[in-house]
């Protein structure tokens, strides 16, 4: 059971992410009947100023001492750099080592890494970091698009709100479902969302590297509501079907079926987020005919279904 908690702070902290860890681990909440945790915040050495930027700095009680007992121990956001204190990274492997609980938050999971306790495992952090934490940590089997990963004794989140989501996850596995939704009803955000859902990227257009095509996916987009048959679409650029296809993979990197799917997408998210439009209406809209065929290709891009989306991000009218 979860009675201890330590925070371990480096330099250049972010703010929001070591304040989500103290606000679901470090409050007395003993009044809504959950218990008081040991909460510790920790740095390289106890009374030390740490920088939290913009000329704000925090001291830690703590030094990493507080780590040997903790029974779970936590890594905050933090920027990215090339070198870690030696110290931190030997204090975090003995976490590991005598089986206590690790969970970081966003780009915490750099840290965890260098320490080398990522290699072999399923691990996550903030997409924006995805491409520069696989070739640091080629061995992490990074998922880049989930909110966060429970691994056993390690648990990773990516950025910023899907911190939440993981320290809730942590409190309703060690503390049970009852004590989650207490947390989640005093910050005022939703009880659980599953690690699973994807993180909200910004999916962007694909663009031409020519110019050749470019007015055939203009046309596209302003039609993106009618059929656009391969056929069609070559006749319009003046090619044969097999050169338009292997133009078309040539310049925008996928296939137009795909590429119009992933548009139509796009367009169905601001509608949701703008609109209060029905999702058939939606659907007819981006040019998927029906509510049904909408969800399966909007769930397999966003990770979520529409009405899930929508709740999320569509004004409260809506």
């Amino acid at each position: 059971m979860l009675k201890s908690v330590a925070v371990v702070l480096l330099d250049d902290f972010a703010a929001f992410e070591f304040g989500v860890v103290c606000e679901v681990f470090g409050y007395d909440r003993t009044d809504d009947g959950l218990p008081l945790l040991d909460f510790r915040v920790c740095g390289e050495r106890a009374g030390e100023p740490l920088s939290l930027g913009h000329g704000v700095k925090v001291t830690p009680e703590h030094g990493l001492e507080a780590t040997e007992d903790a029974d779970l121990v936590v890594v905050p956001a933090c920027d990215v750099r090339d070198e870690y204190p030696p110290a931190v990274l030997e204090a975090l492997r003995a976490v590991s080592a005598r089986g206590a609980t690790l969970l970081s938050v966003c780009t915490g999971a750099f840290v965890l890494g260098a320490a080398g306790l990522l290699d072999g495992r399923r691990c996550t952090n903030h997409w924006r970091h995805s491409e520069r934490f696989r070739k640091r940590f080629p061995e992490a089997r990074l998922d880049p698009d989930v909110l966060f990963v429970d691994d056993g004794d390690i648990i990773t989140s990516a950025g910023t709100a899907a911190g939440i989501d993981a320290c809730l996850h942590l409190v309703r596995r060690e503390l049970g479902s009852a004590a989650a939704t207490v947390i989640a009803r005093r910050m005022v955000v939703p009880p659980q969302r599953e690690g699973g859902q994807r993180q909200f990227v910004e999916l962007p257009i694909p663009e031409c590297t020519g110019d050749s095509l470019q007015p055939v996916l203009t046309w596209m987009l302003d039609t993106i509501d009618h059929e656009h048959p391969v056929a069609d679409l070559a006749r319009r650029a003046r090619m044969s079907e097999r050169t338009f296809a292997r133009k078309f993979v040539a310049e925008t990197g996928t296939t137009p079926h795909r590429w119009l799917s992933t548009q139509r997408v796009l367009h169905a998210r601001s509608l949701l987020e703008e609109t209060t439009m029905s999702i058939d209406e939606v659907a007819r809209r981006c040019g998927f005919g029906s509510g049904a065929l909408l969800r399966h290709h909007f769930h397999k891009v966003v990770g979520v279904s529409p009405q899930d989306y929508r709740r999320t991000f569509a004004p409260q009218r809506v």
